[in-house]
């Protein structure tokens, strides 16, 4: 049996414009910004020969049967493997699920590196690293995900697609700071993703708010873009209004993470705990808090 680990970190988007009109995959995705964190997917496989192949998919020790994406990356690895196989995969998530912080494209990327190494296909890692991309694209849970985790930083996805086609920009500044998000739940985003209205109001309001920080890009710029961003398409909950409304008056700017019911902002690392307090302390109704450092190496092996 051979046992391989691999890791890849969440990812929170505050601004994105879909761009899935190309029928290749390698060629759909979105143009956004956002942050790559240091809390994500850790995904361990094993695997050894068998007369068919089989898998078998656990998230935190639970066995799923509705672990759509990772099936899809099993099946696109299994067609390049040479024999059968039984897989045993285990994801250790821990950040969100389906709450705007990147769990599927993370599990999805960290299973394509684990598989491409356990199963010996070959591949490089941009290669592997596309196999996560399609499953995300064809299950329609994410379009730019996967690219941004694979990259790792802070950046501006001026370009859409797989990883080794999309192209970004890294925004300058962020080491001073640390990622605050505060979880309240998830959003459908196969159901928003596939919606008509959405779609042409986030691509109308996503291209202009991506060029006004293209052209000035820094963390600050970022928040107050993300914030205005959230705004205009509509999508901020009851709760997500409470808090920013409640950091709003504290000074701090803070958004709504796409696509999900989570806050998300950016603190000085002297600023901190003060933020904590503000949302512990100030916010009525209840979420999961979290505290991470940007992610500068993206998905990889362990």
């Amino acid at each position: 049996m051979k046992v391989v680990t691999a890791f890849s970190p969440g990812h929170i988007t505050g601004i994105f414009q879909i761009c899935d009109e190309a029928e290749d995959p390698l060629l759909k995705g979105s143009r956004g910004a956002g942050i790559t964190i240091d809390r994500g997917v850790t995904t361990k496989v094993s695997v050894k020969r068998a007369t068919r192949n089989k898998f078998e998919v656990r998230i935190n020790g639970e066995k799923t049967g509705s672990a759509k994406v990772s099936e899809e990356v099993l099946r696109l690895a299994l067609s390049k493997a040479e024999g059968h196989y039984n897989i045993s995969v285990e994801h250790r998530v821990n950040i969100p699920i389906g709450s705007g912080i990147g769990s599927s494209g993370a599990g999805a990327l960290s299973l394509a590196l684990a598989l491409n190494e356990a199963l010996e296909l070959g591949l490089t890692k941009v290669e592997a690293a596309r196999l996560a991309h399609i499953a995300e694209i064809r299950c329609k849970t994410g379009l730019g995900t996967v690219a941004a985790e694979f990259y790792g930083g802070f950046r501006i996805g001026v370009k859409p697609g797989a990883p080794g086609v999309a192209e970004t920009l890294q925004i300058p500044g962020i080491e001073r700071y640390k990622v605050i998000f505060l979880n309240f739940g998830p959003l459908s985003t196969k159901k928003l993703l596939s919606d008509t209205s959405f779609r042409e109001r986030v691509n109308g309001i996503g291209a202009r708010v991506l060029d006004e920080l293209i052209d000035s890009p820094s963390p600050e710029k970022f928040m107050l873009l993300s914030r205005r961003f959230a705004e205009e398409v509509g999508l901020i909950s009851d709760r997500v209004r409470e808090t920013l409304s409640v950091l709003d008056r504290y000074g701090y700017t803070f958004s709504m993470a796409m696509l999900g019911e989570t806050v998300f902002g950016l603190a000085r690392l002297d600023d901190v705990e003060e933020v904590k307090r503000i949302l512990e302390g100030n916010v009525s109704h209840r979420g999961d808090l979290y505290v991470a450092n940007v992610d500068f190496e993206g998905a990889r092996l362990i």
